[in-house]
Parts: C-alpha cells; sequence; structure tokens
C-alpha cells in the first residue's frame, strides 16, 4: 500500500525514473516525466490458473461472472455499493435516500444520513452468534501466546471505551495509538470506532520527532502506547520516547500504557499516566456504540508524501468499515473456518485493512504476531503456519524474497499443508520469487495474489478474486467490482492496450480519503490538479496487459518503498539538512534483492564546516525518521546536478549509482560538467 497501504503497501515495477516539483503544491509539468518502455516482466509473465478451492461465499465463481459484475459495478457504483453495505449492519436511516451524492470534483458521500458502528459490524454480531469463537491470538518472539474469543474482544474494547469517556473522549476527539501487535491494539481502535473518535495508528518504531511531528498535527487528546516492544530480542522503550516530546504536546491529556514486558522503570505522572490493566479493572464491560453517520471521518493515517511534511489521510470509518469488508472478501475469500495472518504491523495501513477491520468483519480467527519473521531463527515463518493450521496469510513480498534468501533447507521438515493462500501488498514481487514460493513454499498447490493499493485509497483495489480470476506472476490484477479506473496520457486521453500512462480512478469509492487533515487545499493539489477535478490521481504510471491485467510501472513522484514502508524522499532529505554543516541534501531509492528498494543518500557540506562521517548521516535518518529510513549509503559530494532553475536533479543521482553513468538528456544541466566530477567522487567509494 501507499504508504504502506502506506499500504503501504504499494506493489509496483520500478524501471523508470520520475521528477516532482519541489513546490508545495505544485504538481509535475508533462515535461518532466518520461514514463518507462513496457517492461519485460510484462511481456515473459504469462496467466496461472486458480488454485485456492472456491467456498461459496463469492457472488461469482466464473471470469465470465466476474466480468458481468464488474461492467455492472461501475455503470452505478452507487447502486452497487449498497448492495455491499446492505450485508452489514445498520442503526438509522438505512436503506438510505441516496446511494451516492457528488463526485471527486466537488466532494462525494455515500448513503448520506445512514449511520452505523464499525466496532459493532467487526465485533458484535461474531460475539453474539459464537461468543467463544476465537478472535485473535497473539504471539511474541519468545513464543508467549495470548488468546481472546470475540466475547474476549467485547469485554475489552466496551471497557476501554468507558475509560476513554471518563477521560473526557467524545465523538470527534482525537486518540493517537502507539502500539506494536497487540491483542490490546484491537481493542483501542475499537473503542475509537465504539464512541465515534478519529484515531491515529502511527507505526511503533517510528523515532521521537516522527512521533511528535503526528501527535501535534492531530491535536490528539489521548495517546495510548506500551511500556515496551520486543524485536529481535531487544526491548524498545516506547513510554520513554513518548515521554522525551510530551512537553512540546500541550493537546494530549492522557496517557494509557500497556504493560508488555511489565518494566518497573516506565515514568508514570499521577494524574495523566495510566496503566491500561488498572484503569479497566474500574468498569464493567458494556458500552452502547454510538452511531457514527456513513462520512463521518473515522481515523487519520500519515503517508509519506513529496514535501518533507507527511500528509494526514483522513478516512471515514464506515466507509472504510465497508470497503474492506468487500476487499477482504474478494481478495481472500475470508471465512470464519480461516486462520489467517496478516504480517503487517499494525502502524501500516495494510494491517488496519485486511485484519484490524477487514478481516475481523469477515469473523475469520486472526493471528497478531509481534516480533521480526526470522528471529530467532529463519524458520520462525514456518514454524508459526505449522503450529497455528494458518491456511491464508496475507503478507510483503519483502518477507518472501527473505525467506527464498535463506533457501528452502528451512522448510524441511515443516507441514505447510495447510496454507493455500498467500498475497501480497508493499512492493515488487519479481516472477522469481514468485516462482520459488509456488515451487517450495506452496508445494505447487499454492494460490498467490498480488494486489495493488495506496493509503489513499484504503484498499487494495486491483486484486485477483481467489478462486475466481487467474493471477500473473507480477501484475497487480485486475480491479475488483467497484472500481473504476483509466490510464491516460498527458492530455488526459485514455491510452491502448500495452501503452504507459498515467493510472487514475475515475470513480468515487467509500475507502478512498477524503480530505488531508487540516490541509484541504494540499489534497486538492496532490490529487486533483494534474489530470484535472474529476478523477484521481495515483501519481503510478501504468498499462493494461491483453488479459485485463494491470501493471504498475513506476512512481511519479519522490516516494520510495522500503519493505513496503512509503518513505518521502523530501522527509528524509529534510532529516539530513537539519544536521548543522549540511548544505544539500537529496536521496533516492535503488533496488534491493530484499528491501524491494533502499534509500541512498547524497549531501554536500555548507562552506567551512567540519567533516561528517557517513555514519554520522546515516544515523540522523535513523533518529529523525526511525530505523527503517536507515540508508545503504551516504556519498558527501562536492556539488549537485542542478537544472537551470535550480533543482537537483535526483534521476541523475541514481543512474550514476546504479549504472555507472547518467542517461537521458542532460542539456538542461546549469553545468554539465558537473556529471564527470560526481562520477570520480562515487568512484573513491568503491
Amino acid at each position: 500500500m501507499k504508504g504502506a497501504c502506506d499500504f503501504g503497501n504499494l506493489l509496483v515495477v520500478y524501471v523508470g525514473s520520475f521528477k516532482f516539483s519541489r513546490g508545495r503544491y505544485k504538481v509535475p509539468e508533462s515535461n518532466d516525466t518520461v514514463l518507462p518502455e513496457l517492461p519485460p516482466m510484462v511481456r515473459e509473465s504469462s496467466l496461472v490458473q486458480t488454485k485456492l478451492k472456491r467456498s461459496g461465499r463469492l457472488p461469482i465463481s466464473t471470469v465470465q461472472e466476474y466480468e458481468a459484475l464488474y461492467k455492472r459495478s461501475i455503470a452505478d457504483v452507487g447502486a452497487y455499493w449498497m448492495e455491499v453495505a446492505s450485508e452489514l449492519e445498520w442503526m438509522t436511516n438505512w436503506p438510505p435516500s441516496a446511494t451516492l451524492v457528488g463526485g471527486f470534483g466537488d466532494g462525494f458521500q455515500f448513503f448520506p444520513g445512514s449511520e452505523m458502528n464499525v466496532s459493532v459490524n467487526c465485533i458484535d454480531r461474531h460475539a453474539a452468534l459464537h461468543p467463544s469463537k476465537t478472535a485473535i491470538i497473539w504471539i511474541s518472539e519468545d513464543g508467549r501466546e495470548r488468546v481472546w474469543s470475540y466475547k474476549d474482544l467485547l469485554d475489552e474494547t466496551t471497557k476501554f471505551a468507558r475509560v476513554l469517556e471518563s477521560r473526557g473522549v467524545r465523538k470527534g476527539d482525537v486518540v493517537a495509538i502507539y502500539l506494536p501487535n497487540l491483542l490490546e491494539t484491537f481493542a483501542a481502535v475499537h473503542a475509537c470506532f465504539r464512541i465515534g473518535a478519529i484515531y491515529n495508528v502511527i507505526f511503533s518504531g517510528f523515532s521521537a520527532r516522527a512521533l511528535a511531528d503526528r501527535v501535534s498535527d492531530t491535536g490528539a487528546k489521548v495517546v495510548i502506547t506500551a511500556d515496551e516492544a520486543v524485536r529481535k530480542g531487544r526491548k524498545l522503550p516506547l513510554k520513554a520516547t513518548l515521554d522525551s516530546v510530551l512537553d512540546e504536546l500541550p493537546s494530549v491529556e492522557s496517557v494509557f500504557v500497556v504493560r508488555r514486558t511489565g518494566s518497573s522503570e516506565v515514568a508514570m505522572l499521577p494524574g495523566r499516566d495510566f496503566y491500561w490493566d488498572e484503569a479497566l479493572a474500574e468498569v464493567e464491560p458494556g458500552f452502547e456504540p454510538v452511531p457514527i453517520e456513513a462520512n463521518d471521518p473515522g481515523f487519520i493515517i500519515y503517508t509519506s508524501g513529496t514535501t518533507a511534511k507527511p500528509k494526514g489521510l483522513v478516512h471515514s470509518g464506515v466507509g472504510f468499515l465497508i470497503g474492506t469488508y468487500h476487499n477482504v472478501k474478494m481478495s481472500l475469500d475470508l471465512g470464519p473456518a480461516d486462520v489467517y495472518w496478516c504480517t503487517a504491523d499494525t502502524g501500516w495501513l495494510t494491517f488496519p485493512i485486511f485484519e484490524l477491520v477487514g478481516g475481523l468483519a469477515n469473523g475469520a480467527t486472526m493471528v497478531a504476531y509481534e516480533g521480526a519473521l526470522d528471529f530467532p531463527e529463519p524458520d520462525r515463518f514456518y514454524k508459526i503456519v505449522e503450529q497455528y493450521h494458518i491456511n491464508k496469510v496475507f503478507t510483503a513480498p519483502t518477507l518472501l524474497r527473505m525467506l527464498a534468501r535463506y533457501g528452502e533447507g528451512w522448510i524441511e521438515g515443516k507441514d505447510l499443508s495447510n496454507l493455500e493462500l498467500v498475497a501480497l501488498v508493499g512492493e515488487p514481487l519479481d516472477a522469481k520469487t514468485w516462482h520459488w514460493v509456488q515451487d517450495y513454499l506452496g508445494r505447487g498447490s499454492l494460490e498467490i495474489n498480488n494486489t495493488y493499493g495506496q493509503s489513499e485509497t484504503g484498499s487494495a483495489w486491483l486484486s485477483s478474486v481467489v478462486g475466481v480470476t487467474p493471477a500473473k506472476p507480477g501484475s497487480c490484477g485486475a480491479p475488483i467490482p467497484g472500481h473504476a479506473y483509466a490510464i491516460v496520457d498527458d492530455d488526459g486521453k485514455e491510452v491502448g492496450v500495452g501503452k504507459v500512462g498515467y493510472l487514475t480512478i475515475t470513480q468515487p469509492f467509500p475507502t478512498m480519503c477524503r480530505t488531508i487533515w487540516r490541509d484541504p487545499a494540499r489534497y486538492v493539489a496532490q490529487y486533483f490538479t494534474r489530470l484535472g477535478r474529476d478523477r484521481y490521481d495515483t501519481a503510478d504510471a501504468a498499462l493494461v496487459d491483453d488479459d485485463g491485467h494491470v501493471w504498475v510501472v513506476g512512481r511519479v513522484d519522490g516516494v520510495i518503498n522500503v519493505s513496503g514502508h512509503r518513505l518521502s524522499t523530501m522527509e528524509m532529505e529534510s532529516a539530513l539538512l537539519s544536521l548543522p554543516g549540511v548544505g544539500e541534501a537529496a536521496v533516492v531509492g535503488v533496488d534491493d534483492a530484499t528491501k524491494g528498494q533502499v534509500p541512498v543518500g547524497f549531501v554536500t557540506l555548507s562552506q567551512g564546516a567540519s567533516e561528517l562521517s557517513e555514519k554520522t548521516l546515516a544515523e540522523q535518518l535513523v533518529k529523525e525518521i526511525g530505523p527503517i529510513a536507515r540508508p545503504e549509503k551516504v556519498y558527501i559530494l562536492s556539488a549537485m546536478p542542478r537544472t537551470r532553475s535550480g533543482k537537483i536533479v535526483r534521476r541523475l543521482l541514481r543512474d550514476l549509482v546504479v549504472e555507472g553513468d547518467s542517461k537521458g538528456d542532460v542539456t538542461g544541466l546549469e553545468d554539465p560538467e558537473v556529471l564527470e566530477k560526481i562520477r570520480d567522487e562515487l568512484s573513491d567509494y568503491s
């Protein structure tokens, strides 16, 4: 995803290089972008027929039925999404008087005036039917296990909703959730949904600075964290990290601390800081869900943008539920009989889409793992799949490449016969890894589903309909019903099959973000300027092939994906520039066999500045953003390649590092001879 989907999550094949204007609300001019040629991966890929046995839960069972349903769904998207939404429980004004009002240009609303509650649909309706059914199995690196039934999850959620209300949290207030993958994370999110609070999940691996920036921007009233998190056997001091910036966060009135490790060294300020277990011990379960209008804001998720300041995307809570319920159903065919594991971190939107909300809405048993997937040994992933009889996994290609790098020997002796589906989002999955997974992890019988989405879209809307439509190694699949798109040229005209153009979304769907927090002008400029107000600009280049599969072949802006985590090059550059002595900074993404991409930095020093080491520069990125931003290399140069208007040409820096030479037109450079000088300086690092 972008962001992760930011979804993180963004599945792309990086074969081109793009440039984005440095102005705050500017978008690239058409002559700034060179779309890539047709990648060999597209030409060489072929259809792979479905292997997942159909459950009967999906409304279609053949490719022809998919094509008919898709055509009908985009002919009247409001009516289609009303069909989907009717499968959920509503509280008031249902059916609605209108299904879809407005569009991208004037703001859109699905089912205006209708009300429901997300937590009811994810928890209550399952707890009422099967209260003792396992909802979540939590596993730690050291093998600890905790299990909650749907009744347990309901009790914990309603109790924490009472606690939040007692601390003055009301509908529309913001709650920051700075937690790793814990059982309490599920309860915290759904307690916010229960009372109509707007939550913001923050990646527990972020630095104090990145944490402070996000809490400050939202004006959060409450922060929920843990004493510590654990990764690769090391304890990470979450509460201490929060404490280090609380003095600059005046909006925070209360802090709730989950005892993850039980550390006795955690500082607690009376009247402000409360332990989760102690606070819940003072209240009884049960909290009436607040009716939430279908378009009210439900949460904020930050995704790196093309400026130094991350974007706080605002999603409708109800819209997100409707769309993710549908997404998980189509992309995973998930149901109550499944034991399912989404390996993402809760701080990236992939986890809320495919587990926290979409997964729970479909009533499966969820696995939540805290820690590194190759610790203490590279077979940790296999052991978990075997021990818990997991049959469906949602992960990132990074994990699969890591497993392939360790070799198939670690699979020997493991019974993975229950595993029938691996779905993916986050970055490119190369064909070589795809076939390794099929041959060794799946023993030829595995369904592999590549998907594509962005934090802005709130769902992986390009995907196989598992068990129905065939896959292609490396492609993003076809659009699932209810999602209309077009691939267009610079003039906004649709391009033909096999032609690369700009990927756009032409009609709203419920999970689409509604604005950027406290910055609606940036929302319009970011997504609805280059190609007009009537379509959403993904800033991705794409093509559709002869079989109707969509391939996303490049990013238009300066965002890179590291292990499925979307990081802004501008944000990383800003961090480098904040270090005394750094005069200029540029960051590019380069391909990496395991992580998909890794950042590489370039700096020039201020005149008279003392010499900075590569280690110091790398640690600056870790300090300001987090370990995920650690660069592969930082080069100290005497000059940067610039256009005559003063822009640093990052494309050329990337070419020099990856190819050893510059590509493309360099006539626009202020000083073309600087490239030879930079090439010589880079060679000194070899």
